[in-house]
């Protein structure tokens, strides 16, 4: 008797295709190692973007014994490199004889074009992000793309409406959710801290220079074109790429979506259901004076709710700046109600309270209860077998980087403006909504 064929997970995503790319995964992976999924069983993961913290998602999904990395990207020839051996070099750990199953890439589109890669990790500078999550989703890819989920609050509404439409698993790089962060968003949400009245983050601040004093030469092996992609063009300095970037409105803004998309997005987690219909806000910022860097690095902005809640962002550091009225620190979020405050501290989710008991409460059968995650990356892989929606979704990554941008704005034109946050934007305003959304240097587009 002839027994039927077992058809696996990723034959019935790939189809007969799958016999095409199969020298990428079974002639490098057949072979496995202990308590490993065999290889059709595996998610296949293409990385994008390998620097700094693109590198260390690589750290991450190396962990993860039911994750198979088959690409690497990048448009640095130095990094592509450096963790394609990476790669090899942990994977030939686990397996007799040597490795040579993981491809390098200078061009992202190439990785979203093999059928035998199932999603991809986004970890290029933030002005790319939007961009290659919507071509990703089309692609038929799940998604990890780190915070910021956008540069600009259009693109970001069209990343998340491409994520619903073709049906994908998103997770934003948000991985404060995954953290002790939760309870204290379960206090708010479940009004243990009375009626909730204020909510301030606290950001880092520092007048920051480049030392850039003029265009360089674009260092060999390095597709300057390319990392710039759908920015303005600009002649290249290396003060202008790679961490830096961040410190350029063309490609960032600064510690307000840095540091500011991990202490926003906590706040809105907890306190999001609370803050609706048309929001008041008022901002003033302190810019870098330089030739290359432009973001503030001051900056107090205000948000008024149409309930009267206010949301208070500040760089504390700043002369002036406001601290945690309980632990007196600089970095974090409070929540502020009739009935008590809890302060959370920014990477570590450290927890303080006024008064301290509120830590030692218990949760009633019915509470609110947010997600429980074995890590964030590991949640991420989790759904994507379930298809579930992982704990920082595509909606909320988007919101979180809305909110940031309005920050932004809100300091840039340093006057008073009310957004919809419904329609997504201002009311009113045709000079603020031109900041809603930003032209793409030909050839690229959404």
């Amino acid at each position: 008797m002839v027994k039927p064929l077992s058809i696996t997970r990723r034959d019935l995503l790939r189809g007969a295709i799958a016999a095409a790319a199969a020298p990428y995964v079974v002639s490098a992976t057949v072979l496995g190692a202990g308590d490993r999924p065999a290889p059709s069983n595996r998610i296949c993961v293409g990385n994008i973007g390998v620097g700094g913290r693109g590198n260390s998602h690589i750290g991450s999904l190396l962990e993860e014994k039911d994750a198979q990395i088959l690409s690497v990207c990048d448009v640095d020839k130095t990094h592509r490199d450096k963790t394609t051996d990476r790669v090899e070099q942990r994977y030939g750990r686990d397996r007799a004889g040597g490795y040579a199953g993981c491809k390098s890439y200078a061009d992202f589109r190439e990785v979203l074009a093999r059928p035998d890669i199932d999603a991809i990790v986004i970890g290029t500078p933030d002005h790319w992000h939007a961009l290659i999550s919507v071509m990703a989703a089309k692609a038929g890819k799940d998604i990890y793309c780190e915070k910021p989920m956008n540069a600009v609050i259009a693109d970001g509404r069209a990343a998340a409406d491409a994520v619903k439409r073709y049906g994908r698993v998103f997770q934003t790089g948000s991985q404060e959710r995954s953290g002790g962060a939760r309870f204290a968003c379960e206090l708010v949400r479940n009004g243990y801290l009375g009626k909730i009245h204020t909510i301030r983050t606290f950001l880092p601040t520092g007048d920051k220079h480049s030392g850039a004093t003029g265009p360089m030469p674009v260092p060999e092996g390095f597709d300057y074109d390319t990392w710039l992609g759908p920015a303005p063009w600009e002649p290249y300095h290396p003060a202008r790429c790679h961490g830096n970037f961040r410190w350029v409105m063309d490609y960032s803004d600064g510690e307000l979506t840095d540091r500011g998309a991990h202490v926003n997005d906590i706040a809105l987690w907890g306190a999001g259901p609370l803050l609706v219909g048309p929001v008041e806000i008022e901002g003033r910022g302190t810019f870098i004076r330089d030739p290359l860097w432009n973001v503030p690095y001051a900056y107090h902005i205000e948000f008024t709710y149409a309930n009267g809640l206010k949301f208070i962002v500040d760089s504390s550091d700043a002369p002036g700046g406001v601290i945690c009225s309980i632990t007196g620190a600089h970095r974090g979020i409070l929540f502020e109600g009739t009935e008590g405050k809890v302060f959370v501290a920014i990477h570590g989710a450290a927890l303080a309270a006024d008064p301290p008991s509120l830590l030692r409460t218990v949760l009633a059968p019915g509470d609110i209860t947010l997600p429980r995650t074995r890590g964030h990356m590991r949640n991420w892989l989790d759904c994507i077998k379930t298809r579930e929606a992982p704990v920082a979704p595509a909606e909320d990554g988007h919101r979180t980087a809305s909110f940031c941008h309005l920050t932004l704005i809100a300091c840039l034109l340093g006057r008073k403006l009310r957004w919809d946050l419904e329609k997504e934007q201002f009311i009113g305003d045709r000079d603020a909504n031109a900041f809603v959304t930003r032209p793409m240097r030909p050839p690229w587009h959404l």
